[in-house]
């Protein structure tokens, strides 16, 4: 059977001062599939569709649409050529209702009356099987039914080729089964769906074609049904992979962290957290699962005294540090409670500071009178930057400079060698591809094997099944349930992120 390519994408180059984030790439994507560009974080798959969906005008290279040369010079030009790009994070006006936000921009709307707008979304809705209430409002809706909105919308401006970046990242196990289930639907409606992810599964799930993506270069573009997640997996890193986190095993000690119905206001005297509790154990790894916007950052700030606690305890020993600030906390003696944010350039790294002055940063308050001992957090550092091996230009440079990967093995490292009982760590591998990734795990197991109490906060469901020895779900600032991984499945956590489940195996 002859395939016939609707784009092509020759020998693109794009550089930004002197990354070259694409390196003469030859893609092509055929009418009707479901193809994924599939790479870890810095290959340049998104940088690849930016210059596809008009955000970005390549260096060098062409593009052609249905066998014709274009170019793209604003992301109109690319939804006039009927390509729609779906971002990760939603681009909609929550005050407003579906059909507004589906309607907004396209000329010619402005003129049409509002039943003869929502006449022509049913007629997609019809045509596609996409269902969603037209008259609800953004701020009313769940983050699947946002993300059927932002669908609509690239359809409603004619989109023959869909892109979505990153589309699972902030959906529950049974909303990424509904999204692929619209992505099948729209392919046998003949348009063809562009995946950028890094999630392997998903690509075996979905797509049709995948294009491997490694430091700029399209390295690989393989029939799905004719390779393995390993295989996959060796493309994108360019060496061989364990595809498992392990679980180490370690002997559950005493309670080092009790919880009692925590409770945060936010400023509009909101519950963004309510009534919380749960002991964390030590030689445990404690994950926290939940949709986003679920009370994780309150929670994880709440107990290290960066956000107000309005009732509850937190206690640690005998001390309750609950409505302490994060210096009062220090100065009363709990210096043992580490926090590794999920933010690590805002909140857990200074980006002009050097890596040594970062590595430095926790033993200012120690340090008497105004001198450093420079010497000791010169060898504090190369230590450090050895044995975690982070790649480095010198470590008097900015740590702004160091990759993603390279600033989080800093901040782990920094929280780690003050030698924590109980460690927070949000998010940590978040962006972060499969080596570091591998090696942020290894360093949360040694913990655990230390008899440090770990409470994890992640996305990615398999890896908390895979690492932790429970699990606690969030649901609207709410525990809807503590799990035990060994007896429990990624769908079954999923119902309880949605609110649907039953509370199991609390502990």
């Amino acid at each position: 059977m002859e395939h016939v390519n609707s784009i092509e994408m020759n020998r693109i180059t794009k550089t930004f001062g002197s990354l070259k984030a694409n390196d003469c790439v030859d893609l092509q994507i055929r009418s009707g599939e479901v193809h994924a560009i599939l790479g870890e974080n810095g290959a340049g798959k998104s940088t690849l569709m930016n210059i596809l969906s008009g955000i970005y005008r390549p260096d060098s290279g062409s593009i052609c649409l249905r066998g014709r040369p274009c170019s793209f010079h604003a992301p109109q030009d690319a939804i006039d050529a009927g390509i729609g790009m779906i971002y990760q994070h939603f681009k909609l006006v929550e005050a407003s209702t579906a059909w507004e936000n589906i309607c907004a921009g396209p000329k010619g709307s402005f003129l049409l009356k509002p039943r003869e707008l929502q006449h022509r979304i049913q007629k997609i809705i019809e045509e596609t099987g996409l269902c969603i209430p037209l008259d609800k409002r953004i701020k009313d809706m769940g983050v699947g039914e946002k993300q059927t909105v932002e669908i609509l919308k690239v359809l409603y401006r004619g989109a023959e080729v869909l892109i979505l970046d990153e589309p699972t990242t902030v959906l529950t196990p049974q909303e990424t089964d509904r999204l692929f289930s619209i992505i099948r639907t729209l392919k046998a409606a003949g348009k063809t769906a562009i995946i950028i992810t890094h999630k392997l599964f998903e690509v075996m799930e979905i797509s049709d074609r995948v294009t491997v993506m490694r430091k700029g270069r399209n390295v690989a573009t393989v029939n799905t049904p004719e390779v393995t997640q390993k295989q996959l997996a060796e493309l994108m890193v360019g060496k061989t992979m364990l595809m498992e986190y392990p679980r180490v095993k370690s002997e559950r000690r005493e309670v080092l962290l009790k919880v009692r119905n925590l409770t945060i206001e936010d400023a509009s005297c909101m519950r963004s957290l309510k009534d919380v509790s749960f002991d964390l154990y030590g030689g445990e790894i404690l994950g926290v699962a939940g949709v986003s916007g679920s009370g994780q950052r309150q929670l994880c700030q709440g107990l290290v005294g960066l956000q107000k606690i309005s009732s509850g305890e937190v206690l640690v020993g005998n001390d309750n540090i609950a409505g302490l600030s994060a210096k009062q906390i220090f100065e009363k003696g709990v210096v043992h409670l580490n926090f590794v944010p999920e933010d690590r350039l805002g909140m857990g790294l200074v980006g002009n500071m050097s890596l040594i002055d970062n590595v430095q940063l926790r033993d200012y308050r120690n340090s008497r009178g105004m001198l450093i001992d420079r010497k000791e957090a010169h060898r504090k550092t190369e230590q450090l930057i050895t044995s975690l091996e982070v790649m480095h230009p010198g470590i008097d440079q900015p740590v702004r400079v160091l990759s993603g990967g390279n600033m989080q093995k800093i901040l782990i490292g920094r929280e780690l060698m003050s030698k924590p009982e109980i460690l927070i760590a949000a998010y940590p591998v978040r962006g972060l591809d499969l080596g570091v990734t591998h090696k942020v795990i290894e360093l949360l197991n040694e913990q655990k094997q230390l008899g440090v109490g770990v409470l994890l906060i992640a996305e990615d469901l398999d890896m908390l099944l895979e690492v932790c020895d429970r699990i606690m779900v969030l649901y609207c600032g709410a525990i809807s349930g503590i799990a035990d991984p060994k007896t429990t499945t990624k769908y079954e956590l999923g119902m309880m992120m949605a609110s649907d489940g039953q509370e199991c195996c609390h502990g």
